[in-house]
């Protein structure tokens, strides 16, 4: 019992920062749907996630270099890229749709190694690189997409963006009317893929060598160096995941309007609402500390805030200064752990 509750603590301990942001999301998220008029619904749910996804995956897309120490600057840019891409490849028989968004992920990843060459074998700081390369990724989406517009399957775009009841019914894969299948039928699909790809891509890498060199990078990269962990290798991983989830996001944005927009400001939003989401969701600006799934959450706080905007009634006016101050708060916050203690390495006992 004593080891068990040991071993608690010191979860609590390493993740106070994630179990302040899921329990704020949570009490964010029950007083929205106790104000909206359709609150605690599918269909509030549905919308909600749908909005939330794309910085969803870009905010994960900035987890990884932020967990080296950096920033990456073209994660927006990456996503805006692969949204393009996707619009012209998302369409036809099943097969060449699974191909499309096989090759739409692909370049987004092949994208992130290019930037993590780059940094590695150029040895430019990563905020300097991803800054370059993030307008080549523009150039290449205005190339692709000079006018927004584009051709999405309509079945995919309903199905993805809709609950599990509508994606079984429009692909007929069995009867979505079936008693045992009723109480996964409400599930959202974009919540369902925001957590199939956290689970499913971030958690397994985490716990492979180079996850583990990831942090151990951004905690103190000369430590470990020295004790033969491959840094070189961990960060071109690294760069290659932040591009795959980027693509992602650009993907879902395809999916979820049916087109792609090579849009300059959308780009240079997402990127800095993904700094703000991952600051919101725990990971700490100076590196080693942190994950995508706090930047997952971070990220739905994000969006919440523009959900509270809306149902509220909020000025617009006012909008950018509520969120700066909430911005301001949260970096004051996760800055004073680690300004209080004189060695770092106290900060993972």
């Amino acid at each position: 019992m004593t080891f068990d509750n040991s071993r608690l603590g010191m979860f609590v301990r390493q993740n106070t920062a994630l179990i302040a942001a899921v329990t704020i999301l949570a009490l964010l998220w029950c007083i929205y749907n106790l104000l909206h008029p359709k609150g605690f619904s599918s269909a509030v749910l549905i919308q909600n996630s749908n909005e939330s996804v794309a910085i969803v995956f870009v905010a994960m897309a900035q987890t990884i270099p932020v967990l080296l120490g950096g920033l990456d600057l073209s994660v927006g840019a990456v996503m805006t890229l692969a949204n393009c891409v996707a619009s012209e490849l998302l369409y036809g028989s099943p097969l060449q749709i699974a191909f499309g968004a096989f090759l739409t992920l692909a370049i987004g990843a092949g994208f992130g190694l290019m930037n993590g060459v780059i940094i590695v074998y150029g040895r430019l700081q990563p905020i300097i690189a991803t800054l370059a390369t993030g307008s080549v990724a523009i150039g290449l989406a205005l190339f692709i997409r000079p006018l927004p517009g584009g051709e999405v399957d309509d079945d995919l775009s309903w199905a993805l963006t809709n609950d599990l009841y509508e994606l079984v019914a429009t692909y007929g894969w069995w009867d979505p009317d079936a008693a045992w299948f009723a109480p996964f039928a409400p599930v959202p699909m974009p919540l369902l893929i925001m957590i199939i790809v956290a689970f499913g891509v971030w958690i397994p890498f985490k716990r492979t060598v180079l996850g583990r060199t990831v942090y151990a990078i951004g905690s103190a990269e000369g430590a470990a160096f020295m004790s033969g962990l491959p840094i070189d290798r961990a960060k071109l991983a690294a760069f290659t995941l932040a591009g795959f989830f980027a693509a992602c996001g650009g993907l879902y944005l395809a999916i979820q309007t049916s087109s792609g927009n090579a849009d300059i400001t959308q780009a240079g939003s997402y990127t800095l609402n993904s700094i703000a989401a991952v600051v919101l969701g725990g990971t700490s600006l100076l590196g080693g500390i942190g994950g995508a799934i706090g930047s997952l959450v971070g990220a739905l706080l994000l969006r919440m805030m523009a959900f509270y905007f809306r149902i509220l009634s909020i000025d617009p006016l006012l909008q950018p200064l509520i969120e700066g101050m909430v911005l301001l708060g949260a970096v004051s916050l996760s800055a004073l752990r680690t300004i209080s203690v004189k060695n770092r390495l106290s900060l993972f006992r």
